[in-house]
């Protein structure tokens, strides 16, 4: 049953690190659990002061301001079954941490755990990280990973390491790259593939991507072989744009499906690496590199093969 929630009244004091940033969005990062509509219809009433004044939704916040959040009225839903599965992963996210500095965690993603809460689950990655780094107030995703996909995933721990990171993601000077298990023989000719996706949200509120000549948005994709085996071929892809389920349209659009892809896969294949044991999306984002925002140095960070996927490459023929 839904529950109703009255918060009391807050008062924020605004770090230097948020100065500069607008009211609306400041309140939307602090205030996840509060729809965007309800942030606004108090900003417009003037419910929300800013050093005891009403100011409108595109002020932009200066350093020692202190914000004054007026009561708000909150409906809890009850919590679902996925949520107890999920919390023996949170226990266990803190051996999954590759490196942590006072401005930003990299972790290995383990897979099956979303990246934030929603689609029925009340926390994801970062809500489990914000308990893991309580005096880490700021932690904030830097970029996203699907569901069941596992490997390199960069957090914030500040709003200006965010913005720059942000920066260099616009500028496409992170490089990531993601090893693939896929079905047959890939042709040692397709080092790139540009087809143009379409994001589609069904009724359900599932998304499909799909090839799209007419309509979809640019997008590229780098592969390499890695490994040729009887069954398939290991190979790994360099995302340059970033769409939704990129790599694996990409991959599966030039006949060769991710192993256990659910969306986009082969079901032969899946059938097949199934009975080798392979229970999860053969997709990892293995390296992440990028310049450090603090000390000017690009980082590289890899992500070690979780049992399911290293396991399955030993019970593969190579050629």
């Amino acid at each position: 049953m839904t529950e109703t929630i009255k918060t009391p009244v807050q008062y924020i004091d605004v770090e230097e690190d948020y100065s500069g940033q607008r009211i609306d969005n400041f309140l939307m990062a602090r205030l996840k659990s509060v729809p965007k509509s309800v942030i606004y219809r108090v900003l417009r009433k003037g419910e929300v002061r800013v050093n005891k004044k009403r100011i409108k939704p595109e002020y932009k916040l200066q350093a020692g301001d202190q914000v004054r959040v007026p009561p708000l009225v909150l409906h809890d839903e009850p919590e679902k079954e996925p949520v107890s599965v999920g919390l023996s992963m949170v226990k266990n996210l803190e051996s999954h941490i590759l490196f942590e500095d006072n401005d930003l965690i990299v972790l290995n993603k383990p897979t099956g755990m979303a990246v934030h809460g929603g689609s029925g689950l009340s926390f994801g990655v970062i809500e489990a990280l914000r308990a893991l780094r309580p005096t880490a107030r700021h932690l904030e995703l830097v970029h996203r990973l699907d569901r069941d996909t596992s490997g390199c995933l960069l957090i914030a721990k500040k709003r200006s390491v965010l913005t720059h990171l942000h920066e260099q993601l616009r500028l496409k000077t992170v490089e990531k790259k993601y090893w693939a298990l896929v079905a047959g023989q890939w042709d040692s000719k397709i080092k790139k593939v540009t087809e143009p996706l379409r994001k589609n949200t069904l009724q359900s509120g599932e998304r499909v991507v799909r090839v799209d000549e007419a309509q979809g948005k640019p997008s590229e994709t780098r592969f390499k072989i890695l490994q040729r085996y009887e069954e398939g071929t290991l190979v790994e892809a360099f995302p340059v744009t970033g769409r939704t389920h990129q790599i694996r349209v990409h991959t599966a659009c030039k006949g060769h499906a991710i192993a256990c892809d659910d969306k986009y896969g082969d079901n032969e294949f899946t059938a097949q690496m199934q009975k080798l044991g392979l229970n999860r999306l053969y997709l990892h984002a293995k390296t992440l590199s990028f310049t450090h925002p603090g000390t000017g140095k690009v980082l590289t960070c890899d992500a070690p093969l979780d049992n399911a996927l290293s396991s399955v490459l030993e019970k593969l023929k190579r050629k």
